[in-house]
């Protein structure tokens, strides 16, 4: 069976005198690194030298890199063509090396020195400016080729967006339809005026709505137990309606043809109403590509996008899955029900098509053949309670993301540094690599698109014993932005070399440590099983590190430096990656594969989520994520990365004007925090003592049976409390034998 995200195996790769750094005053007025690990996050600050002791310990050592992120101040845009070291491909940098009389600059990861054909001749540092490359360590190249003369950005407004197909289950309960029709209304009303808009319904059959019909719902119908031939979409294609129709024409009857849905009238139950879903992707991806002489190699606007709104699985017609899971041949239906899947999804990205698979309700939509159509598309899949608010809002942004096309990402890194495995949303290919040069790149990978959301994990490890003072790495993105620019972002990084175990040891990230070792432990947890068997991983892992670096004369037995890392593996087995939190495989198997695509932020919370203690004042206090922040008098908030939850205390609901206010202060706070996340969080709000607030209290650690010199020392806030407060607060908590994160530690004597 295919996975959604699988782990890309990468082969790891095996100054004269009169020359002056590149190095000058930055652009951004921030340090150099700084700048850089808005990009990429590297699991420590420096590198161990000696090949043995860094690629055995399981102390990880990779970056972790985002490279569609949107800053301010933005990076520096360069029209003009890149120099390139002749001998690995590399780019000029900020670390580079000049000979300011000849123009020449020495490549940092090869030594080798290269002509810039006298473009590179400053009078002194002064005149770095001249070329942001040399200052800034991310710079944006524009292709010359590909950059029209006199060309200004325009507001979007004006710009032919790319086409959106709504795909929408016609199968739903009056409740749940009642809600979609909502968010649907709201979602036409959001898009730009130049966006073209077509809507399908699907069923036992496929309904493709006429926009040009004013006065009412009209549409066609075909079968959907078959795939469409080519002669019925051809007929569908020329023939007399139009299907596709900028919204500020067909505004009005779009809302008719959505006002005109009906709930199910049939009496089947919710998992075996027939839906053919795989005919109507097929059908909105021949809407999109249109007539033979339509089609375009570019598109304005960027991606084209087909959003389709599920409550059920796909029960009707090509990929279709039977009723019940103990079906005779249902292993032989699922696995070419993913194989279907898995074509059409790359049918979609053939013509710059994303397919974003939004599911609403409590029947399961057996995630696992859906997920193929939106890997291979570039898509994403999110679950939904209902299609109340969070869909709404996802089905904006998930429109509205923006993200670049046909795009590559290339690694390279100082001889003897190597990539092991990559982890995110990307194909190998250093096959089909472009350009030649003596030395290839560590990565090559074909990019389904650049957005802000997305992020990938890379492993490394020595190839040799390293005898350098500084280690470099360089990640190159080239991909078509949205005005059909070709673009190259370059990021160049410096990490400084040491054979101090000790001093490696304070420069761990033990943060970004825990999401690269997590991404590659959920990566190999496709099951409930697996994730029983990784968590036990996990506490080997620990105790390796314990027995690599402790115990020290008068030191624990695991070392202080990383002692967040071990909290934040805590987090990761009891969490919804490996933990018991969440229960049905589709919810599994959607959180997994978010995470495994997700940007350093993001994959952070879903790892290691963040309490915001509320206080009378207004403001919100960041406080460790123990069941100690649970206290009656005041309101927390839980960012989970995927789910945010507000939890309002026994004192405080008995305050009327304090819980209005607290509340009010809550969901305020909660929407700036997630306002760009992608995909939308699910929010829940509860009362302490209600059965929701088990949803809070499992994703923390619980702290109360511990002795009070433990409890202060993880939970600083406490010695704010009075006796009588802190009496209360550990008296509230129910017994259980689930052990504190001091209880596992000893246990596995760290």
């Amino acid at each position: 069976m295919s996975q959604p995200f699988s782990e890309i195996p990468i082969s790891p790769s095996s100054g004269p005198p009169g020359l002056m750094n590149g190095q000058g005053e930055d652009h951004t007025k921030i340090s150099p690194e700084d700048y850089a690990t808005t990009f990429v996050m590297f699991t420590s600050r420096l590198i161990l030298s000696e090949k043995k002791l860094l690629n055995a310990t399981s102390l990880a050592f990779g970056a972790l890199l985002s490279p569609g992120r949107e800053i301010d101040p933005s990076p520096p845009a360069i029209q003009r063509d890149p120099a390139r070291c002749e001998k690995c491909g590399a780019y000029p940098n900020l670390y580079s090396r000049l000979t300011p009389v000849s123009g020449q600059w020495q490549c940092m990861l090869c030594q080798k020195i290269n002509s810039s054909n006298g473009e590179y001749r400053p009078a002194g540092a002064n005149d770095l400016h001249n070329w942001p490359e040399l200052v800034s360590p991310v710079v944006d190249f524009m292709d010359a080729g590909s950059w029209r003369p006199g060309f200004v950005p325009v507001a979007d407004s004006t710009v032919a967006a790319a086409p959106v197909v709504l795909v929408i289950d016609e199968s739903l309960e009056e409740p749940l339809l009642q809600h979609l029709q909502s968010s649907l209304h709201s979602f036409l009303d959001s898009l730009g005026p130049s966006t073209r808009i077509g809507i399908i319904t699907y069923g036992k059959t496929v309904s493709i709505y006429d926009l040009s019909e004013t006065a009412l719902a009209a549409a066609d119908v075909i079968p959907g137990d078959v795939a469409p031939s080519h002669e019925l979409l051809k007929m569908l294609i020329y023939g007399t309606g139009i299907y596709l129709m900028p919204i500020h024409t067909c505004l009005g009857v779009a809302h008719t043809i959505v006002s005109s849905l009906r709930p199910y009238s049939g009496n089947l139950r919710e998992a075996g109403r027939p839906r053919c879903l795989g005919t109507a992707v097929d059908v909105a991806l021949a809407l999109i590509q249109g007539p033979s002489t339509q089609i375009m190699a570019k598109r304005s606007g960027g991606n084209s996008h087909v959003l389709v709104c599920a409550a059920g699985p796909n029960t009707l017609g090509p990929g279709s899955l039977p009723q019940f899971e103990n079906h005779p041949n249902y292993a032989y239906i699922e696995a070419n029900s993913i194989k279907y899947m898995e074509r059409l999804g790359r049918k979609a990205r053939l013509s710059d098509t994303a397919v974003d698979v939004l599911c609403a309700g409590t029947c399961p939509v057996r995630a696992v053949t859906l997920e193929p159509l939106v890997k291979a598309s570039g898509g994403v899949m999110v679950l939904h309670d209902d299609f109340g608010e969070a869909f709404g809002l996802n089905l904006q942004r998930s429109f509205t993301r923006a993200g670049g096309l046909r795009a590559t990402l290339e690694v390279r890194c100082s001889e003897g540094i190597g990539v092991s495995s990559v982890i995110g949303p990307g194909q190998d290919a250093s096959s089909d690599a472009a350009e030649s040069f003596g030395r290839e790149p560590a990565v090559a990978l074909r990019m389904m698109s650049v957005e802000e959301h997305q992020g990938f994990a890379l492993s490394m490890q020595l190839t040799s014993n390293f005898h350098d003072d500084y280690a470099y790495f360089q990640f190159v993105v080239r991909y078509t932005g949205t005005f059909q620019a070709r673009i190259t972002r370059v990021i160049t990084v410096r990490l400084p070399v040491t054979t101090s175990v000790s001093k490696y040891l304070t420069g761990i990230n033990p943060e970004a440590a825990a999401v690269l070792i997590a991404k590659r432990t959920a990566l190999e947890a496709k099951s409930m099983a697996d994730a029983a068997e990784l968590r036990f991983s996990v506490d080997q892992r620990l105790k390796d590190i314990r027995s690599r670096f402790g115990p020290r004369a008068g030191a624990p037995p695991f070392p202080r430096e990383i002692t967040k890392l071990a909290e934040a593996l805590f987090h990761l087995r009891r969490g919804p990656l490996l933990g018991s939190i969440v229960g049905h495989e589709d919810e599994r198997l959607v959180i997994r594969n978010i995470f495994l695509q997700a940007s350093y932020e993001l994959a952070l919370r879903m790892v290691v989520p963040r309490v915001y203690l509320f206080h009378d004042n207004g403001s919100f206090e960041a406080v460790p994520a123990y069941n100690l922040a649970m206290q009656s008098q005041t309101a927390l908030i839980l960012d989970h990365g995927t789910d945010v939850h507000i939890w309002l205390g026994h004192e405080l609901c008995q305050d009327e004007k304090r819980n209005v206010v607290a509340f009010s202060a809550c969901k305020e706070f909660v929407r700036e925090i997630t306002e760009t996340r992608f995909p939308v969080p699910r929010m829940l709000t509860f009362k302490e003592g209600s059965s929701q607030a088990r949803y809070l209290q499992a994703r923390l650690i619980p702290a109360h049976d511990d002795p009070p010199y433990e409890q202060e020392s993880r939970f600083p806030q406490l010695r704010e409390l009075t006796p009588e407060q802190r009496a209360r607060l550990k008296v509230k908590f129910v017994k259980t034998d689930e052990p504190s994160l001091t209880v596992w530690m000893k246990s596995l004597k760290l």
